[in-house]
Protein backbone atom coordinates (compact mmCIF):
# COMPACT_ATOMS: atom_id res chain seq x y z
CA UNK A 1 0.00 0.00 0.00
CA UNK A 2 1.27 3.58 -0.74
CA UNK A 3 2.00 5.36 2.38
CA UNK A 4 -0.56 8.36 2.41
CA UNK A 5 2.00 12.00 1.86
CA UNK A 6 0.67 15.22 1.24
CA UNK A 7 4.52 16.09 -0.28
CA UNK A 8 4.58 17.66 -3.95
CA UNK A 9 6.89 15.28 -5.96
CA UNK A 10 9.63 16.61 -7.74
CA UNK A 11 8.01 17.88 -11.28
CA UNK A 12 4.96 19.32 -8.96
CA UNK A 13 7.58 21.58 -7.02
CA UNK A 14 9.06 22.33 -10.36
CA UNK A 15 6.20 23.69 -11.56
CA UNK A 16 5.63 25.48 -8.74
CA UNK A 17 8.67 27.24 -8.74
CA UNK A 18 8.67 28.14 -12.17
CA UNK A 19 5.26 29.85 -12.52
CA UNK A 20 6.26 30.96 -9.21
CA UNK A 21 9.30 32.64 -11.11
CA UNK A 22 7.44 33.94 -14.14
CA UNK A 23 4.97 35.59 -11.65
CA UNK A 24 7.37 37.53 -9.29
CA UNK A 25 9.46 38.47 -12.83
CA UNK A 26 7.26 39.12 -15.01
CA UNK A 27 3.50 39.21 -13.90
CA UNK A 28 3.73 41.40 -10.91
CA UNK A 29 6.72 44.39 -12.37
CA UNK A 30 3.17 44.65 -14.82
CA UNK A 31 0.17 44.60 -12.49
CA UNK A 32 -0.40 47.87 -11.59
CA UNK A 33 -0.01 49.57 -14.91
CA UNK A 34 -2.15 47.30 -16.81
CA UNK A 35 -4.72 47.41 -14.14
CA UNK A 36 -4.60 51.37 -14.50
CA UNK A 37 -4.64 51.05 -18.01
CA UNK A 38 -7.15 48.59 -17.89
CA UNK A 39 -6.30 46.84 -21.48
CA UNK A 40 -5.33 43.16 -22.54
CA UNK A 41 -1.87 42.78 -21.36
CA UNK A 42 -0.84 40.80 -25.31
CA UNK A 43 2.86 41.74 -24.37
CA UNK A 44 2.77 39.52 -20.77
CA UNK A 45 0.27 36.60 -22.71
CA UNK A 46 2.97 36.60 -25.36
CA UNK A 47 5.76 36.59 -22.94
CA UNK A 48 3.90 33.13 -21.20
CA UNK A 49 3.64 31.97 -24.57
CA UNK A 50 7.05 32.30 -25.42
CA UNK A 51 8.35 30.41 -22.14
CA UNK A 52 5.42 27.57 -22.47
CA UNK A 53 3.19 28.62 -20.19
CA UNK A 54 0.33 29.44 -22.21
CA UNK A 55 -0.89 27.22 -24.84
CA UNK A 56 -2.33 23.76 -25.43
CA UNK A 57 0.73 21.45 -24.41
CA UNK A 58 0.92 23.22 -20.94
CA UNK A 59 -2.53 22.81 -20.28
CA UNK A 60 -2.54 18.65 -21.57
CA UNK A 61 1.17 18.55 -19.29
CA UNK A 62 -0.95 19.84 -16.20
CA UNK A 63 -3.83 17.47 -17.10
CA UNK A 64 -2.19 14.83 -17.39
CA UNK A 65 -0.92 14.90 -13.55
CA UNK A 66 -2.65 12.11 -11.99
CA UNK A 67 -2.73 13.55 -8.67
CA UNK A 68 -5.19 16.69 -10.71
CA UNK A 69 -2.73 18.73 -8.75
CA UNK A 70 -0.88 20.69 -11.35
CA UNK A 71 -3.55 23.46 -12.70
CA UNK A 72 -4.51 24.61 -9.57
CA UNK A 73 -1.20 24.66 -7.99
CA UNK A 74 0.19 26.76 -11.50
CA UNK A 75 -3.15 28.38 -10.99
CA UNK A 76 -2.20 29.58 -7.44
CA UNK A 77 0.92 30.85 -8.37
CA UNK A 78 0.03 32.93 -11.67
CA UNK A 79 -2.87 34.82 -9.50
CA UNK A 80 -0.27 35.14 -6.56
CA UNK A 81 1.37 37.64 -9.47
CA UNK A 82 -1.71 39.49 -10.21
CA UNK A 83 -5.27 38.02 -11.20
CA UNK A 84 -5.76 40.70 -13.95
CA UNK A 85 -3.30 39.44 -15.81
CA UNK A 86 -3.72 35.77 -14.38
CA UNK A 87 -7.51 35.57 -16.03
CA UNK A 88 -5.79 36.95 -19.32
CA UNK A 89 -3.05 34.13 -19.31
CA UNK A 90 -5.74 31.45 -17.75
CA UNK A 91 -9.46 33.14 -19.20
CA UNK A 92 -8.77 30.87 -22.53
CA UNK A 93 -8.73 27.57 -19.88
CA UNK A 94 -12.75 27.64 -20.12
CA UNK A 95 -12.99 27.70 -23.32
CA UNK A 96 -10.77 24.76 -23.12
CA UNK A 97 -12.30 23.38 -20.56
CA UNK A 98 -16.09 23.38 -22.80
CA UNK A 99 -14.86 21.55 -25.59
CA UNK A 100 -12.75 18.99 -23.26
CA UNK A 101 -15.71 18.53 -21.27
CA UNK A 102 -18.59 18.57 -24.17
CA UNK A 103 -16.05 17.80 -27.13
CA UNK A 104 -14.82 15.30 -29.26
CA UNK A 105 -11.64 13.90 -29.93
CA UNK A 106 -11.71 15.53 -33.09
CA UNK A 107 -13.05 18.61 -32.25
CA UNK A 108 -10.80 18.65 -29.92
CA UNK A 109 -7.48 18.40 -32.14
CA UNK A 110 -9.39 21.33 -34.36
CA UNK A 111 -10.95 24.16 -32.01
CA UNK A 112 -8.21 23.74 -28.61
CA UNK A 113 -5.10 24.85 -30.24
CA UNK A 114 -6.85 27.74 -32.01
CA UNK A 115 -7.65 29.11 -29.14
CA UNK A 116 -4.37 29.74 -27.96
CA UNK A 117 -2.90 30.77 -31.42
CA UNK A 118 0.94 30.72 -31.70
CA UNK A 119 3.94 31.96 -30.17
CA UNK A 120 3.93 34.84 -32.61
CA UNK A 121 0.52 35.68 -32.92
CA UNK A 122 -1.23 34.48 -29.41
CA UNK A 123 -5.03 34.30 -29.28
CA UNK A 124 -7.63 33.70 -26.98
CA UNK A 125 -10.45 31.33 -26.66
CA UNK A 126 -13.92 32.51 -24.66
CA UNK A 127 -16.44 30.51 -22.64
CA UNK A 128 -20.20 32.73 -23.68
CA UNK A 129 -22.87 31.28 -20.85
CA UNK A 130 -24.30 34.01 -18.70
CA UNK A 131 -26.85 36.01 -20.28
CA UNK A 132 -29.00 39.07 -18.87
CA UNK A 133 -31.57 36.88 -17.51
CA UNK A 134 -30.18 34.08 -16.94
CA UNK A 135 -27.08 34.24 -14.23
CA UNK A 136 -27.11 31.73 -11.59
CA UNK A 137 -30.43 30.53 -12.99
CA UNK A 138 -28.66 28.84 -15.94
CA UNK A 139 -32.39 27.06 -17.17
CA UNK A 140 -34.08 30.37 -18.15
CA UNK A 141 -31.37 30.89 -21.34
CA UNK A 142 -32.52 32.55 -24.18
CA UNK A 143 -30.09 32.09 -26.15
CA UNK A 144 -31.52 29.79 -29.41
CA UNK A 145 -29.89 26.92 -31.49
CA UNK A 146 -31.59 25.60 -34.44
CA UNK A 147 -30.58 23.39 -36.97
CA UNK A 148 -30.80 24.37 -40.69
CA UNK A 149 -30.77 20.41 -42.29
CA UNK A 150 -30.68 21.92 -45.78
CA UNK A 151 -27.27 23.43 -45.54
CA UNK A 152 -25.89 21.17 -42.50
CA UNK A 153 -25.72 24.48 -40.34
CA UNK A 154 -26.97 25.57 -36.69
CA UNK A 155 -28.26 29.09 -36.81
CA UNK A 156 -27.40 31.10 -33.47
CA UNK A 157 -29.48 33.94 -31.51
CA UNK A 158 -29.16 35.50 -28.96
CA UNK A 159 -27.10 37.43 -25.94
CA UNK A 160 -24.23 36.93 -23.90
CA UNK A 161 -23.22 38.71 -20.64
CA UNK A 162 -20.13 39.39 -18.95
CA UNK A 163 -17.87 37.07 -21.04
CA UNK A 164 -14.05 36.57 -20.56
CA UNK A 165 -12.32 37.07 -23.40
CA UNK A 166 -15.92 37.73 -25.42
CA UNK A 167 -15.35 39.74 -28.69
CA UNK A 168 -11.38 39.41 -28.86
CA UNK A 169 -11.56 35.57 -28.95
CA UNK A 170 -10.14 33.59 -32.37
CA UNK A 171 -12.69 31.22 -30.37
CA UNK A 172 -16.03 31.31 -28.79
CA UNK A 173 -17.93 28.37 -27.39
CA UNK A 174 -21.51 29.91 -27.04
CA UNK A 175 -24.07 27.36 -25.29
CA UNK A 176 -27.63 28.18 -26.45
CA UNK A 177 -31.33 25.84 -25.93
CA UNK A 178 -32.06 23.62 -28.33
CA UNK A 179 -35.19 22.45 -27.48
CA UNK A 180 -36.23 25.17 -24.58
CA UNK A 181 -39.13 23.28 -23.32
CA UNK A 182 -36.78 20.84 -21.61
CA UNK A 183 -34.88 24.10 -19.76
CA UNK A 184 -31.43 23.30 -19.39
CA UNK A 185 -31.84 19.41 -20.57
CA UNK A 186 -32.54 21.06 -23.87
CA UNK A 187 -29.26 22.88 -24.05
CA UNK A 188 -26.09 22.35 -26.07
CA UNK A 189 -22.68 23.79 -26.90
CA UNK A 190 -21.13 25.43 -29.97
CA UNK A 191 -18.00 26.52 -31.29
CA UNK A 192 -18.04 29.44 -33.29
CA UNK A 193 -14.76 29.48 -35.50
CA UNK A 194 -12.89 33.03 -35.99
CA UNK A 195 -14.44 35.67 -38.15
CA UNK A 196 -17.70 34.34 -37.89
CA UNK A 197 -20.64 36.85 -39.35
CA UNK A 198 -22.86 38.11 -36.75
CA UNK A 199 -20.70 37.77 -33.64
CA UNK A 200 -20.26 40.95 -32.37
CA UNK A 201 -19.44 42.43 -29.13
CA UNK A 202 -19.53 45.73 -26.39
CA UNK A 203 -16.80 47.48 -25.68
CA UNK A 204 -14.43 45.86 -22.74
CA UNK A 205 -16.55 46.06 -19.62
CA UNK A 206 -14.99 48.97 -16.73
CA UNK A 207 -15.02 46.76 -13.46
CA UNK A 208 -13.69 46.53 -9.98
CA UNK A 209 -11.16 44.03 -10.46
CA UNK A 210 -9.67 41.99 -12.47
CA UNK A 211 -8.87 45.04 -14.79
CA UNK A 212 -6.48 43.75 -17.07
CA UNK A 213 -8.89 41.04 -17.85
CA UNK A 214 -11.20 41.67 -20.58
CA UNK A 215 -14.91 41.51 -20.47
CA UNK A 216 -17.37 42.11 -22.62
CA UNK A 217 -21.05 41.43 -23.35
CA UNK A 218 -21.68 39.40 -27.05
CA UNK A 219 -24.59 39.35 -29.45
CA UNK A 220 -25.35 36.65 -31.88
CA UNK A 221 -27.25 37.63 -34.75
CA UNK A 222 -27.96 35.06 -37.38
CA UNK A 223 -24.59 33.44 -36.40
CA UNK A 224 -23.87 30.18 -38.93
CA UNK A 225 -21.56 27.76 -37.79
CA UNK A 226 -20.94 24.34 -39.76
CA UNK A 227 -22.79 21.09 -37.99
CA UNK A 228 -19.96 20.22 -36.74
CA UNK A 229 -19.07 22.95 -34.40
CA UNK A 230 -22.14 21.34 -32.48
CA UNK A 231 -19.95 19.91 -29.38
CA UNK A 232 -20.46 16.00 -28.81
CA UNK A 233 -22.04 16.05 -32.24
CA UNK A 234 -25.87 15.91 -33.61
CA UNK A 235 -26.36 12.28 -32.74
CA UNK A 236 -25.27 12.48 -29.19
CA UNK A 237 -27.42 15.94 -28.93
CA UNK A 238 -30.91 13.71 -30.33
CA UNK A 239 -29.81 10.55 -27.76
CA UNK A 240 -30.15 13.11 -25.23
CA UNK A 241 -32.84 14.71 -26.41
CA UNK A 242 -34.91 11.82 -26.28
CA UNK A 243 -33.57 10.71 -22.93
CA UNK A 244 -34.66 14.00 -21.85
CA UNK A 245 -38.17 13.81 -23.16
CA UNK A 246 -38.70 10.53 -21.66
CA UNK A 247 -37.95 11.57 -18.52
CA UNK A 248 -35.00 9.62 -18.26
CA UNK A 249 -31.79 11.00 -16.26
CA UNK A 250 -28.93 12.40 -17.52
CA UNK A 251 -25.58 13.96 -17.91
CA UNK A 252 -25.33 17.84 -16.54
CA UNK A 253 -25.84 20.27 -19.36
CA UNK A 254 -22.69 21.82 -20.98
CA UNK A 255 -22.49 24.99 -18.94
CA UNK A 256 -22.47 23.31 -15.77
CA UNK A 257 -20.14 20.35 -16.74
CA UNK A 258 -18.06 23.14 -17.39
CA UNK A 259 -18.35 25.12 -14.26
CA UNK A 260 -17.85 21.53 -12.49
CA UNK A 261 -14.47 20.85 -14.30
CA UNK A 262 -13.28 24.44 -13.46
CA UNK A 263 -14.39 25.10 -10.24
CA UNK A 264 -11.03 23.92 -8.23
CA UNK A 265 -8.63 25.67 -10.37
CA UNK A 266 -10.71 28.80 -9.90
CA UNK A 267 -10.82 28.13 -6.27
CA UNK A 268 -6.86 27.88 -6.22
CA UNK A 269 -6.92 31.19 -8.41
CA UNK A 270 -8.42 32.99 -5.35
CA UNK A 271 -6.64 31.08 -2.91
CA UNK A 272 -3.42 33.15 -4.99
CA UNK A 273 -4.79 36.43 -4.46
CA UNK A 274 -5.51 35.78 -1.11
CA UNK A 275 -1.96 34.55 -0.27
CA UNK A 276 -0.24 37.58 -1.66
CA UNK A 277 -2.46 39.65 0.53
CA UNK A 278 -1.43 37.90 3.67
CA UNK A 279 1.86 37.74 2.46
CA UNK A 280 2.58 41.22 2.16
CA UNK A 281 0.69 41.78 5.60
CA UNK A 282 2.87 39.92 7.13
CA UNK A 283 6.04 41.63 6.17
CA UNK A 284 4.43 44.75 6.74
CA UNK A 285 3.41 43.95 10.29
CA UNK A 286 6.71 42.76 10.79
CA UNK A 287 8.25 46.16 9.68
CA UNK A 288 5.61 48.82 10.96
CA UNK A 289 6.54 50.08 14.35
CA UNK A 290 3.85 52.12 16.35
CA UNK A 291 4.08 52.63 20.24
CA UNK A 292 7.67 51.40 19.78
CA UNK A 293 7.32 48.36 18.43
CA UNK A 294 6.23 46.24 15.45
CA UNK A 295 2.88 46.03 15.29
CA UNK A 296 2.50 42.51 14.73
CA UNK A 297 3.40 42.13 18.91
CA UNK A 298 0.15 43.30 19.15
CA UNK A 299 -2.63 40.07 19.59
CA UNK A 300 -4.85 42.51 17.76
CA UNK A 301 -2.84 42.10 14.50
CA UNK A 302 -1.19 38.93 15.20
CA UNK A 303 -4.06 37.04 15.61
CA UNK A 304 -5.74 38.69 12.27
CA UNK A 305 -2.77 36.90 10.82
CA UNK A 306 -2.88 33.66 12.62
CA UNK A 307 -6.43 33.17 11.29
CA UNK A 308 -5.13 34.19 7.64
CA UNK A 309 -3.06 32.00 7.07
CA UNK A 310 -5.32 29.00 8.60
CA UNK A 311 -8.12 29.85 6.53
CA UNK A 312 -5.67 29.71 3.51
CA UNK A 313 -3.97 26.69 4.18
CA UNK A 314 -7.73 24.79 4.73
CA UNK A 315 -9.02 26.53 1.25
CA UNK A 316 -6.04 25.32 -0.28
CA UNK A 317 -6.33 21.26 0.85
CA UNK A 318 -10.35 21.90 0.05
CA UNK A 319 -8.68 22.95 -3.82
CA UNK A 320 -6.55 20.06 -3.91
CA UNK A 321 -9.24 17.79 -2.71
CA UNK A 322 -11.70 18.50 -5.31
CA UNK A 323 -9.11 19.08 -8.09
CA UNK A 324 -8.07 15.10 -7.02
CA UNK A 325 -11.52 13.94 -7.06
CA UNK A 326 -12.47 15.29 -10.69
CA UNK A 327 -8.95 14.28 -12.24
CA UNK A 328 -9.65 10.73 -10.77
CA UNK A 329 -13.35 10.83 -12.11
CA UNK A 330 -14.57 10.53 -8.29
CA UNK A 331 -17.87 11.69 -8.06
CA UNK A 332 -18.52 15.22 -5.99
CA UNK A 333 -21.48 13.16 -3.75
CA UNK A 334 -21.24 16.37 -1.49
CA UNK A 335 -20.67 18.74 -3.65
CA UNK A 336 -17.05 18.74 -3.21
CA UNK A 337 -16.14 21.11 -6.11
CA UNK A 338 -18.60 23.52 -5.03
CA UNK A 339 -17.51 23.19 -1.43
CA UNK A 340 -13.47 23.86 -2.79
CA UNK A 341 -14.74 27.22 -4.65
CA UNK A 342 -16.88 28.51 -2.00
CA UNK A 343 -14.65 28.31 0.51
CA UNK A 344 -11.68 29.45 -1.89
CA UNK A 345 -13.91 32.59 -2.82
CA UNK A 346 -14.66 33.85 0.86
CA UNK A 347 -11.44 33.28 2.08
CA UNK A 348 -9.85 35.39 -0.13
CA UNK A 349 -12.39 38.39 0.27
CA UNK A 350 -11.77 38.18 4.16
CA UNK A 351 -7.94 38.03 3.74
CA UNK A 352 -7.74 40.98 1.29
CA UNK A 353 -9.79 42.72 3.40
CA UNK A 354 -7.88 41.74 6.56
CA UNK A 355 -4.63 42.92 4.95
CA UNK A 356 -5.98 46.47 4.05
CA UNK A 357 -7.10 46.65 7.44
CA UNK A 358 -3.68 45.91 8.96
CA UNK A 359 -2.06 48.52 6.39
CA UNK A 360 -4.34 51.27 8.31
CA UNK A 361 -4.52 54.31 6.17
CA UNK A 362 -1.67 53.01 3.68
CA UNK A 363 -3.81 50.05 2.60
CA UNK A 364 -5.96 52.23 1.21
CA UNK A 365 -3.71 54.06 -1.13
CA UNK A 366 -2.25 53.09 -4.55
CA UNK A 367 0.97 53.21 -3.39
CA UNK A 368 0.12 49.05 -2.22
CA UNK A 369 -0.99 46.36 -3.48
CA UNK A 370 -3.62 45.20 -1.11
CA UNK A 371 -6.02 47.27 -2.51
CA UNK A 372 -6.39 46.11 -6.35
CA UNK A 373 -5.89 42.71 -4.47
CA UNK A 374 -9.27 43.77 -1.82
CA UNK A 375 -11.01 44.47 -5.61
CA UNK A 376 -9.72 41.83 -7.48
CA UNK A 377 -10.91 39.50 -4.67
CA UNK A 378 -14.65 39.57 -4.58
CA UNK A 379 -15.14 38.38 -7.63
CA UNK A 380 -14.48 35.05 -6.60
CA UNK A 381 -17.89 34.83 -4.81
CA UNK A 382 -19.80 35.99 -7.23
CA UNK A 383 -18.26 34.45 -11.09
CA UNK A 384 -18.74 30.66 -11.79
CA UNK A 385 -21.12 30.23 -9.64
CA UNK A 386 -22.17 32.69 -6.49
CA UNK A 387 -21.57 31.80 -2.77
CA UNK A 388 -25.30 31.34 -2.99
CA UNK A 389 -25.51 28.72 -5.85
CA UNK A 390 -22.57 27.10 -4.52
CA UNK A 391 -24.48 26.29 -1.17
CA UNK A 392 -27.35 25.09 -3.16
CA UNK A 393 -25.27 22.63 -4.48
CA UNK A 394 -24.10 21.62 -1.44
CA UNK A 395 -26.96 21.08 0.24
CA UNK A 396 -28.98 19.37 -2.51
CA UNK A 397 -26.03 17.38 -2.84
CA UNK A 398 -25.84 16.77 1.07
CA UNK A 399 -29.91 16.41 1.27
CA UNK A 400 -30.65 14.46 -1.55
CA UNK A 401 -33.61 16.92 -1.47
CA UNK A 402 -34.07 19.91 -4.21
CA UNK A 403 -33.41 22.82 -1.95
CA UNK A 404 -34.57 25.99 -3.35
Amino acid sequence: MTEFSLDLNEEQRDLRDWVHGFAADVVRPAAAEWDAREETPWPVIQEAAKVGLYGFEFIATCWADPSGLSLPIASEELFWGDAGIGLSIFGTTLAVAAIYGAGTPDQLVEWVPQCFGSVDEPAVGAFCSTEPEAGSDVAAMRTRARYDEAADEWVLNGQKAYATNGGIAAVHVVTASVEPSLGSRGQAAFVVPPGTPGLTATKKLKKLGLRASHTADVFLDEVRVPGRCLLGGREALLERLDRARSGQRGKSQAAMRTFELSRPTVGAQAIGVARAAYEYALAYAQERVQFGRAIIENQAIAFQLADMRTEIDAARLLVWRAAWMGRNNRPFTAGEGSMSKLKAGEVAVSVTEKAVQILGGAGFLRDHPVERWYRDAKIYTIFEGTSEIQRLVISRAISGRQIR
